[in-house]
């Protein structure tokens, strides 16, 4: 069942209760009023007829000792038809409680009788057929003899207002119960929108539309939700984005790594099946070999490159403090004697927090890239800056440069500006994938500032650490 109907029947339920308990309280609280009265009327009229009873007996002639039974008679009977009331019916009985004078239609049981003595009143109210009477009992004092009276009033129409009551009352309450019905639906239907649009955007996400959001009616708690909603909404489908760009760098790679395989691979094998094949001479031997040999050591390198990213990937480092002046030593050694370039290194002496041989991967990488990248002979400047919070490093060379819009993609693993060029120096294009790692657990990034034809400075800098660490 729908929530709006839910809340629709609740409050339904709620309305056809409380009319129904307050309906009947309110009719009846009525009708008991208005019969009190009327037993109050009775009782009051009873006394009046007692008082001119005892009246009328003081004035009969003093001939007897004791009222006869003949003139109690007299009496009950100018009583009954002297009043205003047409509707007014008398018994009156003996001391025995026999029955000495009864009005037409009078037909009431005297078990009143019972309960009635020279200091009670009694009452009752009683049915006769389809109409209602109060039955009222008190004792007479008339010249020495205790007579009992009793009245009948009618009050049916007392009964026909309770009843006309309830029936009106039940037409109203349907009245309003259709009324309310028909206000209540309009309300759920407004207070469950929220829901429903809710809903509605839950469907069309797990369709696949992840942009879809839901539209916010209210400023209330549901409304809050809505929002809320939206911000689970907005962060989902970055996560997905995220996920189907990871997924895709992943096909990227395998599809890379793939083509990268292939191109070694097709050399080694074509070569070592022409060394296989037929004789060839010395020269030819040599260039086969060598060309093996080269592609092989291409294929060491990239593997080894491989399983250095995954290392990092997924080991924790212990950085220490390193000497500056030890790391550009290190480098110093490296390429000036073994590279055709025009090396120049300027550094500040100092202290960084740092994996030692991680960093020299990187710095060694850095400057391999700018070998590759410039011409021979061409000027490669390395420098080491101290910094208010950390230690800059930087290798600039004055090569091709790298396109902006290149720039966020090379350090994606396999990923080459010119392949061509990078093939021909032994280049993969893991490098800089393997330096973003290193740099990511040592809590920096590479910094990129390049321009086609006038070259390129790619710098990092180390965060300093405090001294408990």
């Amino acid at each position: 069942m729908k929530f709006s109907l839910k809340l629709l029947l609740c409050t339904m339920i709620v309305m056809a209760l409380a009319f129904g308990f307050s309906g009947f309280y309110f009719v009846n609280y009525v009708f008991e009023t208005s019969l009190d009265r009327e037993i109050k009327q009775a009782l009051d009229e009873s006394s009046i007829l007692r008082f001119a009873f005892e009246t009328a007996a003081l004035n009969v002639p003093a001939k007897y000792d004791v009222l006869q039974d003949h003139t109690v008679e007299q009496i009950a009977s100018n009583l009954e038809t002297g009043g205003h009331d047409t509707s007014r019916m008398l018994r009156v009985s003996d001391e025995h409680k026999n029955v000495l004078y009864i009005s037409s239609g009078f037909d009431a049981e005297g078990g009143i009788l019972e309960q009635t003595d020279e200091n009670t009143r009694t009452y009752r109210v009683i049915r006769r057929e389809d109409r209602y009477y109060i039955q009222t009992g008190m004792t007479v004092n008339a010249l020495d003899r205790i007579l009992y009276l009793e009245t009948m009033k009618d009050v049916s129409e007392v009964f026909r207002e309770r009843a006309l009551g309830f029936s009106v009352y039940r037409r109203v309450t349907i009245i309003m119960l259709i009324l309310g019905t028909v206000i209540m639906h309009l309300i759920a239907s407004f207070l469950s929108k929220p829901i429903r649009l809710l809903t509605k955007a839950t469907k069309r996400m797990s369709a696949g539309d992840y942009s879809y959001r839901a539209r916010q009616v209210s400023n209330d708690e549901l409304g809050q939700l809505t929002m809320d909603f939206n911000l689970m909404a907005n962060v989902l489908e970055e996560n997905i984005s995220k996920l189907e760009e990871e997924i895709q760098a992943r096909e990227d790679f395998v599809a890379a790594f793939a083509h990268e395989l292939k191109t070694p691979l097709t050399a080694i094998i074509g070569y070592a099946d022409m060394l296989r094949s037929r004789k060839l001479d010395e020269e030819k031997s040599f260039m086969s070999a060598n060309y093996i040999y080269t592609e092989g050591k291409r294929l060491e390198a990239m593997s080894l490159r491989l399983l250095e990213i995954i290392v990092t990937k997924r080991e924790k480092i212990d950085v220490q403090k390193v000497s500056a002046e030890m790391l550009f030593t290190y480098l110093e050694n490296m390429f000036v004697t073994n590279r055709d370039m025009e090396f120049h290194f300027s550094y500040e002496p100092g202290m960084v927090w740092a994996e030692a041989n991680l960093i020299k991967s990187v710095l060694v990488n850095l400057l391999d890239n700018a070998c590759k990248a410039s011409e021979p002979g061409s000027p490669i400047e390395v420098t080491g800056a101290r910094l208010e919070n950390g230690y800059r490093f930087s290798v600039k060379d004055q090569g091709v440069g790298i396109p902006k819009e290149e720039q966020k993609n090379i350090i994606k693993a396999f990923y080459m500006v010119d392949k061509s060029r990078s093939r021909s120096k032994n280049g993969a294009g893991l490098g800089l994938a393997l330096c973003t790692q290193i740099l990511l657990l040592h809590g920096s990034r590479l910094e990129i500032d390049s321009t086609p034809g006038k070259g390129s400075c790619i710098s990092f800098v180390l965060p300093d650490r405090g001294e408990e660490e």
